[in-house]
């Protein structure tokens, strides 16, 4: 099964606290990673996979969001979901933008990871592994020994077929999410509250089987402080 993903959601209204000072003065997706943007890796990534259309959500410092994005040259459509009056959270986030977002299966990516894709595209290798009819969400899911810069325990175990489950307390988990998901409208529905995590999608697509997960072919960086930068930098320019 495959699918053609056109629209993709980026998440840039986070407020960058782990990135302080950096983010004083500009927004977390504006810090730049050697000599772009994060929100410009992500962006180039999203159009590099076919993508034809980007909500982008703002919170903190939108107005200068919303200028970097129309300064941006290329082929896709730069929509705003503006929550500048109360920050959302990633699962709240999603829920404000659901009209914009459409009725067919949409990426999700955010702003603060950066990847780089292995030999196949990673916005394709999902659409590659999407199968509407087993599937709520896909996630892109990096092996724990290669998340570079990140310092947690992982995220999820993956089985043969794909099928994720959560890292039990006091463990390690085999996979890392990377930020990058396909998910179906079909789970943009009942919201806890207007402020709410993913999670809460996720926990309903685990309760019915309905949560895959993909492995990274390439590279990526959890780019969560400033110290992570310069590792970051130096391994793009040196391998």
């Amino acid at each position: 099964m495959s699918a053609h993903i056109r629209t993709a959601m980026l998440m840039a209204a986070g407020l960058g606290k782990r990135m302080r000072p950096l983010t004083a003065t500009r927004p977390k997706p504006l810090v730049k990673v050697a000599g772009k943007a994060l929100m410009d890796h992500a962006l180039d990534r999203l159009e590099a996979g076919g993508i034809e259309k980007v909500v982008v959500n703002v919170h903190y410092l939108a107005s200068t969001v919303e200028a970097h994005l129309k300064t941006r040259k290329g082929s896709m459509e730069l929509v705003v979901s503006d929550e500048r009056t109360r920050l959302l959270e990633t699962g709240g986030g999603l829920m404000h933008a659901k009209a914009l977002l459409g009725d067919a299966p949409f990426l999700c990516a955010n702003s603060d990871n950066l990847w780089i894709d292995g030999p196949r595209n990673s916005v394709a290798l999902l659409a590659d592994h999407w199968d509407d009819a087993r599937m709520d969400a896909l996630l892109l899911m990096v092996p724990h020994a290669r998340a570079n810069c990140h310092t947690g325990p992982g995220d999820f175990h993956m089985d043969t077929t794909g099928r994720l489950s959560r890292r039990k307390p006091g463990h390690i988990a085999p996979f890392v999410f990377t930020g990058v998901q396909i998910m179906s409208p079909r789970l943009l529905i009942d919201p806890p509250g207007d402020v709410f995590s993913t999670n809460v999608f996720w926990n309903r697509a685990i309760g019915s089987g309905r949560l895959y997960g993909v492995s990274h072919q390439g590279l990526w960086f959890d780019v969560g402080t400033p110290q992570a930068i310069p590792v970051v930098e130096n391994v793009l320019a040196h391998g």
